[in-house]
């Protein structure tokens, strides 16, 4: 079965690349290049304070009115967005993710603590601390623009 996909896939490469050669080989009047007209960017327009907290569904309505695409597409992106970061952050993933200038989010793992003996902090009387099992710690980093943004 293998052999006879591989070639398959090599006649259909010989056939596309055929004609290729006979395009190349024909000569090619360019012309003249039309000025690239650039449309302005909708984040080069300052932006305005937001006073109200969002729900997921006045984000996903925000979100399409921003970007004028449907609000079905917005929340597709966003649940896209949400299943990539759950991804990144599991356990067998790389445990790290970026929101390119807003923020970055690492999972640390802590490491079991045994149980022992010291001297308890708020009354000053040595005792037994619990043991602890190990877990994992989000951290969640804000990046330069969020950080401006607040300022």
């Amino acid at each position: 079965m293998a052999t006879t996909a591989t070639k398959k896939t090599a006649a259909l490469a010989t056939k596309k690349a055929a004609p290729a050669s006979k395009k190349a080989a024909a000569p090619v009047a360019k012309k003249a290049a039309a000025p690239a007209v650039k449309k302005p960017v909708a984040a080069a327009v300052p932006l305005k304070p937001i006073k109200d907290s969002f729900t997921k569904a006045s984000l996903t309505i925000h979100l399409a009115e921003r970007s004028g695409v449907e609000p079905k597409a917005a929340k597709a992106l966003m649940a896209a967005l949400e299943e990539t970061v759950l991804a990144s952050i599991h356990k067998k993933g790389a445990k790290e993710f970026t929101l390119p200038g807003l923020l970055k989010v690492v999972a640390q793992d802590v490491p079991a603590k045994k149980k022992r003996f010291g001297k308890d902090p708020f009354t000053g009387e040595d005792k037994w601390f619990a043991a602890k099992p190990a877990s994992v710690r989000l951290k969640v980093r804000p990046l330069k623009k969020l950080k401006d943004a607040a300022l």
